[in-house]
């Protein structure tokens, strides 16, 4: 039912604008950077026990991840069982390192985990356990 004349008849739209795809997005662009968590990783991914409370990490300590295989990495740099206690020490000397982290997974042995504290209480060095908060 087109009651127009051949003369009047409206042609087609030739010009396509893109600025309300942009808009889409522009928002969901913001979307994703509002709700995306910003979380440091250590770069050794260990599944950490939970814990109701945590300690606050001074800015100078030492990491020591422990993986379920009972490999030892520090500061992220894998590292033998038997150099650990040496590679400590020279970490601990060289930047005035009075802390060390332990970062063990939960499937880790408590051999290896209480091997690391032996050496950090031998270097008097604090050791804090890395957890994950629970939240209820």
């Amino acid at each position: 039912m087109n009651f127009r004349s051949e003369q009047e008849a409206k042609k087609p739209l030739s010009v396509f604008t893109l600025s309300s795809l942009t808009d889409i997005v522009l928002l969901l662009l913001i979307f994703f950077l509002l709700t995306s968590s910003f979380v440091t990783n250590f770069g050794i991914r260990v599944n950490v026990p939970r814990a109701e409370s945590s300690a606050q990490v001074q800015q100078q300590f030492v990491n020591v991840a422990i993986t379920p295989q009972g490999e030892f990495f520090l500061d992220g740099e894998r590292v033998p069982r038997e150099q650990l206690a040496l590679r400590i020490r020279a970490v601990q000397q060289q930047g005035n390192v009075s802390s060390l982290v332990i970062r063990a997974d939960r499937d880790a042995t408590v051999d290896d985990a209480v091997h690391v504290m032996n050496i950090a209480q031998s270097l008097n060095m604090s050791v804090l356990m890395a957890t994950e908060r629970t939240f209820r």
